[in-house]
């Protein structure tokens, strides 16, 4: 089972119809193209095109099974006494007294460019369940990071 907020479901239901409506039927489209040339052992264009939509179709069944598993999050439920799916936690690198703001979020969701770290990722599983003051030790590619929670909120 997947836990998810609301946008990111919303955002997974987009990504499957953009698929399944507009990218698919492009892609046999082209196969027909490719198909009506001729010769089908030569032809790179109907293999390529063939490749593609076999691409497709494994995005789709991947998307399908997520959303059949997705449960979304009533974010009126979530309480911000300690770090959890859905936190916004805001922390202090020990080391060099940096601070920086993430939000735990589901594997679907996680995108370091939008500050929103998977809660498979080292640090928030570090971070899970503990409450603001606490400093957590946390084993990284890069080495070891403290990091102190300043605040958690939603």
């Amino acid at each position: 089972m997947e836990y998810m907020s609301q946008e990111g479901y919303d955002k997974l239901v987009a990504e499957l119809h953009q698929l399944e409506c507009v990218e698919l039927p492009q892609v046999r489209e082209a196969i027909a193209e490719a198909r009506d040339k001729g010769d089908l052992s030569e032809n790179f264009e109907y293999h390529a095109a063939k490749r593609e939509q076999s691409r497709l179709l494994g995005r789709i069944r991947f998307k399908q099974r997520v959303l059949e598993n997705a449960r979304v999050i009533d974010m009126s439920r979530l309480a911000t006494d300690k770090v959890q799916l859905l936190s916004k936690v805001e922390m202090t690198n020990l080391a060099n007294n940096q601070r920086m703001t993430y939000t735990i979020a589901s594997p679907h969701e996680a995108n370091l460019r939008e500050g929103k770290i998977s809660i498979k990722s080292p640090i928030a599983e570090a971070l899970l369940n503990k409450r603001a003051g606490d400093v957590v030790t946390v084993r990284v590619p890069a080495g070891i990071l403290k990091l102190r929670i300043e605040s958690i909120t939603l």
